[in-house]
């Protein structure tokens, strides 16, 4: 299996650039489920962590990362780097996470 680099840095130690290829882009939308909602807002008056929306969170970013690298695949890269995320409410009750960065070729210095 080829390896697929995926980096927030802007170089990979031990490989150089050979080619910039663009924006690699990968992004989600996810509405709260209104049974994790309750228990949530239950959560929420007592304080604390609210582990229904940090799952729900991770997933996204996990959806997100990979639709991005599937981007950048079929931009012809062997990696991402500089990688960001973004997080906004588009709607009530709803989140997008956008994860970017920079498809490359690279090669073994």
């Amino acid at each position: 299996m080829e390896e697929f680099i995926v980096t927030t840095t802007e170089h990979v130690p031990g490989y150089k650039v050979v080619k910039v290829l663009g924006i690699a882009r990968g992004g989600t939308a996810r509405a709260k489920h209104i049974g994790k909602d309750i228990l949530a807002g239950l959560r929420n008056l007592a304080g604390g962590e609210v582990k229904e929306y940090t799952e729900m969170l991770a997933e996204s970013r996990e959806v997100a990362i990979q639709r991005m690298i599937q981007h950048a695949k079929e931009m012809g890269a062997n990696a991402i780097v500089g990688v960001r995320f973004m997080t906004s409410g588009i709607a009530s009750g709803v989140a997008e996470i956008f994860a970017y960065g920079t498809a490359v070729i690279i090669e073994k210095e």
